[in-house]
């Protein structure tokens, strides 16, 4: 029976110490990571692995006004792909703009994360 591939999540966040340790945990819990600090550097680096992500992992706040949301949007524009939404700030934006996100909060517990990824079927238990 064929091994499968390790799951891909592609997180996004500008703040490069965030960045590494979530890439660090996911690796350690088996996944193959693609770390970005924007959306574009993020479809450059699944461009160049030629794989879909299984999960995003994103920040909210973004650089040069972007947000979570805008990033998750682009990257679903071609597949549907599971996301979650991180952020420091307390976030109200108008209506119902988070609706279908699964938002975390910084500093985000190791422990919730995990189940947030075994929810989302990346990880097993």
């Amino acid at each position: 029976m064929k091994a499968s591939k390790p799951k891909l999540v592609v997180v996004i966040d500008d703040d490069p110490l965030v960045l590494e340790a979530t890439g660090g945990l996911l690796r350690s819990w088996g996944c193959e990571v693609v770390e970005a600090d924007s959306y574009g550097a993020a479809i450059d680096g699944l461009a160049s692995i030629g794989r879909r992500p299984d999960l995003i992992v994103c920040d909210y706040r973004l650089p040069e006004g972007a947000t979570g949301i805008d990033a998750i949007k682009g990257l679903r524009s071609a597949f549907e792909i599971p996301a979650l939404l991180i952020s420091g700030d307390p976030i109200s934006p108008p209506g119902n703009a988070l609706a279908g996100y699964h938002l975390l909060h910084k500093p985000v517990d190791p422990t919730t994360f995990r189940a947030a990824l075994i929810d989302a079927d990346v990880i097993q238990c």
